[in-house]
C-alpha cells in the first residue's frame, strides 16, 4: 500500500499494526514503534483498553472483537504487520481455544491485512515450532508459520525465541523455574529477554528485506 508521510529524512515512513499489545512481546513492540520517527503511527489491536502507562505517542487503539474482524477491514490497512498472540493451552482450557489464538486469530489478521496490501508479516513464533511436531503446541506454531508463508507476503519475518524472560503482568511457575535453570541449557534454548525479540523484529521491519528469515533464538539473544 502507499503512505505518503514522509518523515524528517525524505523517505515514506510505515503505517503498523500490532496484534497481542498487551503480551510481553508485544509490549515491547508498541513501545518500540511509538518511539520510532520512521513509523507514521501504531495501531493495535486489543480486546480492552491499554494501560495509560503503556501507550506511546502515534498508537490508536482499536477494541476488537477477534471473532469479528471482517467489519472493520480498514483497520488493516497497515505496511507492516506484527502478531504477537499468544496463549498456553492451560490459560485457554483447552487445545481447540488454544489453536483459535495461535493459529486461527493470526491467521485471520495476516490474510485481512495482506488483501488491505500490507507488505510484510512479522510473527513471534516458537523455538521448536514444526508443522510435523509430536507436540501439539510445536505442531500448531509450525502450522501457522507454513500457512502464513502461502499467503503471498512480499516479506515475512518469524522469530523463534525459547523461554521469554521479561517483567510478566501474570505469574507462571513453569517459567519461573525455567529462569533459573536456563544457564543449564544450550543456547538454542535458553532464556531471552522479550525485549530483545521485540528489537529485533522491529528492525527487521524497517529494513524490509524481501522473502522469508527466520530469526532464531541464538540470533535473538545477540540482539541489543
Amino acid at each position: 500500500m502507499e503512505n505518503n508521510d514522509r518523515g524528517t529524512t525524505g523517505s515514506t515512513r510505515k503505517t503498523a499494526l500490532l496484534a497481542g499489545a498487551t503480551g510481553l512481546v508485544g509490549r515491547e513492540i508498541m513501545k518500540f514503534l511509538s518511539q520510532d520517527p520512521r513509523i507514521a503511527a501504531v495501531r493495535t489491536l486489543v480486546r480492552r483498553p491499554l494501560p495509560e502507562q503503556d501507550k506511546g505517542p502515534r498508537v490508536v487503539e482499536c477494541i476488537a472483537d477477534f471473532d469479528r474482524l471482517q467489519e472493520h477491514l480498514d483497520w488493516f490497512k497497515a505496511d507492516v504487520v506484527f502478531c504477537a498472540l499468544g496463549t498456553t493451552i492451560a490459560k485457554a482450557g483447552s487445545q481447540p481455544a488454544f489453536r483459535k489464538v495461535d493459529f486461527d486469530y493470526p491467521l485471520e489478521i495476516a490474510k485481512r491485512a495482506r488483501s488491505q496490501g500490507a507488505r510484510h508479516f512479522l510473527l513471534v513464533s516458537a523455538a521448536g515450532a514444526d508443522p510435523r511436531s509430536r507436540m501439539f503446541y510445536n505442531r500448531v506454531k509450525g502450522e501457522l508459520e507454513a500457512a502464513l508463508g502461502a499467503l503471498g507476503y512480499p516479506s515475512l519475518t518469524i522469530a523463534r525465541p525459547s523461554l521469554l524472560l521479561g517483567d510478566r503482568k501474570e505469574h507462571r511457575l513453569g517459567e519461573e523455574i525455567g529462569k533459573r535453570l536456563s544457564w543449564i541449557f544450550p543456547p538454542a534454548w535458553r532464556g531471552v529477554q522479550a525485549s530483545a525479540v521485540a528489537s529485533a523484529l522491529v528492525r527487521a521491519a524497517l529494513e524490509e528485506r524481501p522473502g522469508a528469515e527466520i530469526l532464531d533464538n541464538v540470533m535473538l539473544r545477540r540482539e541489543r
